[in-house]
Formats: C-alpha cells, sequence, structure tokens
C-alpha cells in the first residue's frame, strides 16, 4: 500500500471513485456524459473517457507514450489521443475537462489548470493533496493553492476505501 493516493497497479479501481467526487453520472459500468464534448488532461492508458456513453468528442492529451493497443483502444471508441503536456495545451472550445490524479506529476501545475480553464467551460478536478514531493511527485498540492488556481472553493475527503488511501481535493468549476 501507499501512505497516500491509491494502491500500487489499482489506479482502474479508483476511477469510479474518482468519478463520484468529480459529478459524474455513472449507469452501471459507464459514465452517461450526455453529448458532451471532453478533453481529458493526463487521462493516459486508462482514461475515464473510455468509460463513457454518449460522449460527441473526446480528446486525451498526455505527455507520455504508450503502446500501440492503448492507442488502438481509444480510436476503437473514437477518442483521440495526443501526446502533449498539459502545460501546452491549446486547444479550446471543450465543455468540459477533466483532470484527475496528475496534477503532482507535472512541471507546473497552476498552468495545466489555466489551460484547463480556457480550454472548456466546465472544469471537473480530483487529486490527492498534501503529499510531500518525492520522486515523480515533484509538487505538494494544496487546498489553497488548487482553490486560487482554479478559483473557486473545492472540497476535501478523507479516503479509505476501494485502493484510495488519504486526503483528497475534488472541484467542479463553471458549473
Amino acid at each position: 500500500h501507499t501512505r497516500y493516493g491509491t494502491v500500487t497497479g489499482v489506479q482502474t479501481c479508483a476511477l469510479p471513485i474518482y468519478a463520484r467526487y468529480m459529478g459524474l453520472d455513472r449507469k452501471g459500468y459507464s459514465f452517461d456524459v450526455h453529448g458532451k464534448t471532453i478533453v481529458d488532461i493526463g487521462g493516459g492508458p486508462t482514461s475515464m473517457l473510455l468509460k463513457t456513453i454518449n460522449l460527441d468528442y473526446g480528446l486525451v492529451v498526455d505527455p507520455l507514450q504508450y503502446p500501440a493497443w492503448t492507442y488502438e483502444r481509444y480510436k476503437a471508441k473514437d477518442i483521440n489521443f495526443e501526446i502533449i503536456r498539459g502545460e501546452d495545451l491549446k486547444r479550446y472550445g471543450y465543455e468540459e475537462c477533466w483532470i484527475y490524479n496528475c496534477l503532482q506529476h507535472t512541471d507546473d501545475p497552476e498552468l495545466i489548470i489555466q489551460n484547463a480553464k480556457k480550454s472548456a467551460k466546465m472544469l471537473r478536478l480530483f487529486e490527492w493533496i498534501d503529499i510531500p514531493p518525492h520522486e515523480g511527485h515533484p509538487h505538494e498540492l494544496t487546498k489553497a493553492n488548487l482553490d486560487k488556481w482554479i478559483g473557486c472553493d473545492g472540497n476535501v475527503v478523507e479516503l479509505a476505501e476501494s485502493g484510495c488511501y488519504g486526503r483528497a481535493y475534488y472541484a467542479v468549476h463553471g458549473a
């Protein structure tokens, strides 16, 4: 187990937890997005967009390169994937932007949030907070910083369920 965040190898089990706090409309094992256009920053090989129904247009942006089968899976669901950093996102006009368990891994989380707010009318966010920086996690995210960067008063919850342990921050901005 990890002290905070998710248990190693259980990332996909955590997705329903993230989705619940992000306010997504769960239908069985899927999320009904009601015909929306959505960009997922940092969605990696297991974006929640793969679990959506009624998606008008989806884009996953992530700076890492994955095996070819990952991109084929996105293609099969008509979801686009771009290998870029969230800091470099310059795509606009989406109805929603999703960010979850991503910002602590990045170079500039504040810039990513600013880009997210420009890219979409609504931002849905779930992040682990109050974890000191360590290898692969150069930033300690806090409620105060996330509130300031997003421009709203987000929520904090202590989790100990489904492989998720620790303090998490979640917010829906622009709803």
